[in-house]
Parts: C-alpha cells; structure tokens; sequence
C-alpha cells in the first residue's frame, strides 16, 4: 500500500488508466472522422454551381464538457478554411441568389416601387382625378376659346362630341389588346398620350387643331377608362373590392367639380391656353409614376377580340348590369348639363352662381354616396353574395323620388336639398357595380368588360340624354323633360335587383373559367 501511494505521487500513473487512454484516443478519432467527411461534403457543395441554396457553415462537433482533445484545438483553423470558401455576396449571384436588403419585399420578375394596394389604388386614384379635370376644363372654357378662335356654336359643341365618340369608339379594341399583351404599358402610355395632347390645345390655332387635340384626348383617356377598374380591383380581395372601388370612383365628382370651377377660374386669371398647359403638364409627371406600378402579365387565354366581346357580351348579368348603368348615366349625364340651366331659369340665380351650386351639391354628394356604397356593399357581401346589386339596385330606385322632389320643390334650399339627396343615392352604385362586373367577368376578359361597358352605357346615356332633353324641353317645357328622364333611374333599379338572379351562376362561371 505504500508503493503504490509513493508512485502516485512521484508521477506514476494510477491503475486502470490505459483504459482512459484508450477511450479519449477513440473519441479523438472519430472526432476527426467526422470532421473530415463534413469538410469533403461542404467542399462538394461550394464546388457545385447548380445548387442554388447558400452555403451554411457547419460547427464542429460538441466535445464533452471539460475535454481537452486534439480536435478541439483544431477548430478554429477549421472555421477560418470555412470561411475562406464560403461564396460572398458576388459570387451568390453566380450561384443563383440575389442578396436581399432588411425589410425589403421581392417582387418576382421586376423591380416594383409602388406594389401596395393602397399605394397603387392611391396613385390610379390621382390620375382618375386629373383624368377628369382634363375631360371637363375644355367645356367651362369654351366661352374663351370660341370668343379667340372665332367658333360657331355647332363647332363648340362638336368639340365635346368629338371627344366622347372617339372614346367610346376605342375603348374596346384598345381594352383587347391590353387584355392579350399587358395593361401597365397602355395605363401610362394613355395617360402620357392624353397629357400632350391636353397641352397641345394650347397651341392651336383654330377649329381643326382644336378638335385634333379632344380627339387624341379621347384615345388616351379610352386606354385608361377601359384597363384601371379592373387593375385596381385585382389588387384587392373580394370583401374590400368594393370600398376601394368605391375610393377609385370619388374621381367623377371631385375631377368633374375641380374642372369646371378651376376651369373657370383659370381662364379668368391666365387665358384659356394657359390654363391647358397647367393642367397637362402634371399628367406626364403621373405618366412616370405609371411605370413604377406591378407588371401585369399578358393573359394567354384572351380570345379573339371578336370572340371575347361576344362571350362577354353573353354572360346575363353583365348586359343587365350594363343596362342598369346606362339607365343611372341617362339621368346624371342630363343632370349636369340641365340642372344649372333649371336653377337659372326657375330660381333667377346667375349661370356662374347656379353652376356654382350644382357643382358643390354633386361633389358633396359623390364623396358621400361612393363611400357609403362602397362601405355598405362590403359588410353586406359577408352575408350576401349579391350585395353589390342590391345596394345599386336601391339606390338607384330611392333616388328617382328624390329626385323628382328636387325638381318639383317649391323652393331653392328645399330644392338643394332634396337633389343632394337624390345624388347621395345615386353614387351610391359607383364602387358597387364596378366590383359586380369584376365578379362575373374572367380575368383574362376583364379590361374587356369595362371597355364594352363604356361603350354601351354613354352611348345609350350621356351621349344621348342632353339632346333628348334639350327636344323635350322645347316641347314640354324643361322641368317635365327632368321630370321625364328620372324614369331612367328606375327602370335601371329595378334590372339591377332582377340580375341577382343570375349572379351566383355567372360569378361560379367566372371563378371556374379564371
């Protein structure tokens, strides 16, 4: 017992440690196995250019607490060779990954700046408005402009004909070719064409030039009129499509109003050829932006023109709603260009101070009827599928009494009151029937289905009413030729809710087809 507790102290080892020995010399080897099989694994993996996934470095194997082998003291030379061969952010290029800034969102195929919903319904948005600034300016400064140039009546209001038919006229073969090769490229090259020519009715020099100038604006507006509903609508899903439908469509009374009354005003203030500068030039700034918005993919599926304007043609509700949507155009195209003459001539108000009135009415009135149709439709679509219809239906048939009321009132504020009102009810349908076109059309025929809507409804509406109007008036007198084209709202009212019917089938149909 003494020997063997001298030995112990002198160095001598303790009994049994061989087996210790033998146990650590096994884990170093295996430590270094497996060392070495995961080095010849990673450079497998870093010389292999077809592998797109990043290179991950591997730790080195856990070592028991407290254990002090060769292969822990080897594992720093093992991460700096790791690091050596580790591709940096150049050669991942190569590789097939693209290094990703924080927080930055990928957009397959493009490099999007504007890809929110709510940033590209906000950007459409501003363009709609000044879509329709420039549609209305010329007809609050025509006065000016047939003074200067010397024009007829015929000529002055064939100015605004011009417009309207080259618009309606191309809006479908432009809404086709947009459908069959993308719809980014015609939203803003149609906003850069209507700009110009805006900007170049400055310049003209007569009657032809002039009407040169409305036409091209038609052609511009008609690539946008026809494609942007159905771009913004798809950004959105179907329980917010008709509020923000709703907000797209708050462009008509505000651009209208900003039109006629800045219109006006700048005329007094500039001269009407300054004024189309002013007005054109913000377009091209838009124009630019437009090209920030999402790539939108030809849709293969897209049929002939023929062919695709015939099956959208045939869906059933789409014609009802068509027609519900001209009978709701008949009565406000006549409206705004009637009302100001009916409190002119009924209440002894100026023309500037009864257009004045009308235009503050109507912008009142879109603000509030386009969002609370948009707000309605969407909390109504939770427990109904034909919400959309049914809201424009109502409104469009609680705004023909309204509206008689407004034009048989026995006084100027009775009478305000009840045409705000009767217009609250009828914008109530702007979003709404947008959206219900959107459900009951397939992707691929969607721009198409705006387009052929366009069509259908100013030329049975707006294209038509003032002059029947005008016809009755001089009859029938001007208070029973209004009173005549209110029959208009109820008659679109009442084809709106008879299309709930079919709705469920033709949106199944759409689903299905998409």
């Amino acid at each position: 017992m003494k020997t063997q507790k001298n030995n112990t102290r002198f160095g001598a080892a303790p009994p049994h440690s061989h087996h210790r020995d033998l146990s650590g010399r096994a884990n170093c080897r295996r430590a270094l196995h497996r060392q070495g099989s995961g080095l010849q694994r990673q450079e497998k993996r870093d010389d292999d250019p077809s592998r797109r996934a990043p290179v991950h470095r591997q730790r080195p194997a856990r070592q028991r607490p407290g254990h002090r082998s060769f292969p822990a003291r080897r594992a720093p030379v093992r991460r700096q060779a790791l690091r050596a061969k580790r591709p940096g952010r150049r050669d991942r290029r190569v590789l097939g990954r693209r290094p990703r800034a924080r927080g930055r969102r990928r957009v397959q195929g493009t490099n999007v700046v504007i890809s929110s919903p709510k940033g590209v319904l906000a950007l459409l948005l501003s363009v709609n408005i000044l879509n329709y600034i420039d549609r209305q300016i010329v007809y609050a400064l025509l006065p000016l402009i047939s003074a200067d140039l010397k024009l007829s009546d015929a000529q002055a209001g064939s100015l605004a004909s011009a417009f309207m038919i080259v618009y309606m006229l191309a809006a479908p073969p432009i809404a086709w070719l947009a459908d069959s090769r993308g719809r980014k490229p015609w939203i803003a090259g149609g906003v850069g064409i209507w700009s110009v020519a805006t900007g170049a009715a400055a310049l003209a020099g007569g009657y032809f030039s002039l009407f040169l100038s409305r036409t091209m604006v038609g052609i511009g507006e008609a690539c946008y009129g026809a494609i942007s509903p159905s771009f913004v609508a798809e950004r959105f899903s179907p329980e917010r499509r008709g509020s923000a439908l709703a907000i797209f469509s708050l462009a008509i009374p505000v651009g209208s109003a900003l039109g006629y009354a800045g219109g006006g005003l700048l005329g007094e203030a500039i001269g009407w050829r300054h004024s189309f500068w002013v007005v054109g030039l913000p377009g091209l700034l838009l124009a630019a932006l437009c090209l920030l918005l999402p790539n939108d993919p030809p849709h293969k599926a897209t049929p002939p023109a023929l062919a695709g304007y015939r099956e959208v043609w045939g869906v059933p509700t789409f014609r009802m709603i068509t027609f519900a949507g001209a009978g709701m155009t008949f009565a406000l195209g006549g409206f705004a260009v009637w009302m100001p003459t009916f409190f002119h001539r009924n209440w002894g108000l100026s023309v500037g101070d009864a257009g004045l009135r009308f235009g503050a009415v109507t912008v009142a009135a879109g603000l509030t009827g386009s969002l609370l149709g948009g707000w309605l439709s969407d909390r109504l679509r939770r427990t109904d599928r034909t919400a959309d219809l049914l809201i424009s239906g109502w409104g469009l048939l609680l705004g023909m009494p309204l509206a008689v009321a407004a034009i048989a009132a026995p006084s100027l504020k009775v009478s305000i009151v009840f045409l705000f009102l009767a217009e609250t009810m009828l914008f109530l349908n702007m979003g709404p029937l947008n959206a219900a076109i959107v459900s009951v059309t397939p992707l691929e025929k969607r721009s198409m289905a705006f387009a052929a809507n366009i069509f259908v409804i100013h030329l049975l509406g707006d294209a038509a009413s003032p002059t029947l109007i005008g016809l009755g008036s001089d009859h029938f007198g001007l208070s029973r030729a209004l009173l005549a084209a209110c029959a208009a709202l109820g008659l679109g009212g009442w084809v709106c809710l008879a299309a709930r019917k079919g709705f469920g089938v033709d949106a199944d149909a759409a689903e299905t087809t998409a």
